[in-house]
């Protein structure tokens, strides 16, 4: 980069605050992501959504209903996490949690943080081994490697041109502003292939075969396509389930 010698030193200064507080690259894939947010702002906002949710699951009975589903998610999970933490070492600090839901308008997700929602209809419904359930889990655990919600709020701040405001704005605005959701369509179809990509590698590290990767994307070309980019994409654009 290339600054005029007589550059004044407060420009500089700023210039070198503004890149280390918003320049970073996705662990893998070394994609250059512009990030106005701390991961720990992120992170705390998308676990109260995430507790709403459970709490609001439990209370309808619908949470950790399928006892077996839910152990084959932890003994999946466990050695997928130790992969992520390996590409992303910050991920040790993170409050795993793993659940599953009957609702049946919940697929799959990982929230920052690490904060994992299975639905067990969409698990019954493509009839996944346990190497094609870790390629699931394995997408969903990228997302959140890769801080894809992270990064989705601040694009959503720059794309709107919005002065320096809280998240919580950010996020309301995202909940409502359809125009704004469509503007974001290019980086969350972005987002989804850094998500096969990467979780490819997780998957693939943590032991489980090729073949139990590409089984499960057949499944999901056979019979559910598009279901993790469509269907979902605006519950996990702004967080919710």
């Amino acid at each position: 980069v290339y600054i005029a010698m007589n550059a004044s030193a407060p420009m500089i200064a700023g210039l070198l605050f503004v890149c280390g507080a918003a320049c970073a690259q996705v662990p893998e894939t070394g994609r250059a992501q512009e990030l106005r947010f701390t991961s720990e702002e992120v992170g705390a906002s998308m676990e109260e959504r995430y507790i709403d949710s459970v709490v609001g699951l439990a209370a309808a009975g619908k949470l950790d209903q399928d006892r077996r589903l839910l152990a084959r998610l932890r003994y999946v999970s466990a050695e997928l996490m130790r992969v992520a933490i390996e590409l992303k070492p910050e991920a040790a600090a993170w409050q795993w949690e793993v659940h599953t839901t009957s609702d049946p308008e919940v697929d799959a997700i990982c929230m920052a943080g690490g904060k994992i929602l299975i639905g067990s209809a969409f698990v019954q419904r493509l009839q996944l081994t346990d190497g094609e359930l870790a390629t699931l889990l394995a997408h969903e655990i990228a997302h959140a490697v890769a801080e894809h919600h992270r990064e989705t709020f601040s694009e959503a701040m720059l794309v709107n041109r919005l002065p320096a405001v809280p998240l919580e704005v950010v996020m309301a605005r995202l909940d409502s502003d359809v125009t704004l959701q469509i503007r974001l369509w290019k980086l969350s179809s972005l987002q989804e292939s850094e998500a096969d990509h990467l979780g490819m590698v997780l998957a693939y590290r943590a032991g489980w075969s090729a073949a139990d990767i590409v089984s499960f994307y057949r499944k999901l070309a056979d019979g559910e396509a598009g279901t993790l980019v469509s269907s979902s994409f605006r519950r996990k654009l702004v967080g919710l389930v």
